[in-house]
């Protein structure tokens, strides 16, 4: 079982998220419903999370491939729901950004394998109706 500590620590809607191994996330709402900028939102963590997931799997499977990736960057976007409550996810489309000595095809089925196969934050978004599209840029 996973443990995760939250705790008030900034006025109303300031708060950290603190895991097991002592790693903390700062979080607030927006300003227009009474944040301050503290933190992230949290419906922008799941996107942080699908990148960060997804990310982990593409370098992994690059480098069993022997591909040589110098840098690597991710865009996300996404859209929600329109006068919903709650507002899930609707759209999200994601741009992969390697940099180095990778071979595109290779690159390109990393990422189909992380976005359909590996990455549990990608199987939670799609499983609640999101909508994932993505894309793969190599740079030399």
């Amino acid at each position: 079982m996973i443990k995760i500590e939250l705790a008030r620590v900034q006025d109303d809607f300031g708060f950290e998220a603190t895991d097991a191994n002592g790693h903390t996330v700062r979080m607030d709402t927006s300003p227009d419903s009474g944040g301050k900028n503290f933190g992230v939102r949290p419906m922008q963590m799941l996107l942080m999370g699908l990148a960060g997931c997804s990310a982990i799997d593409v370098i992994s499977i690059l480098k069993k491939q022997r591909q040589e990736v110098r840098d690597y960057k991710m865009v996300v976007n996404g859209e929600r729901e329109q006068g919903k409550e709650p507002s899930l996810w609707k759209d999200i489309q994601i741009e992969f950004h390697i940099y180095g000595k990778v071979d595109e095809d290779k690159a390109k089925r990393a990422v189909e394998l992380s976005i359909d196969k590996y990455c549990s934050v990608s199987a939670t978004l799609t499983a609640a109706g999101a909508s994932l599209k993505w894309q793969v840029f190599v740079h030399e």
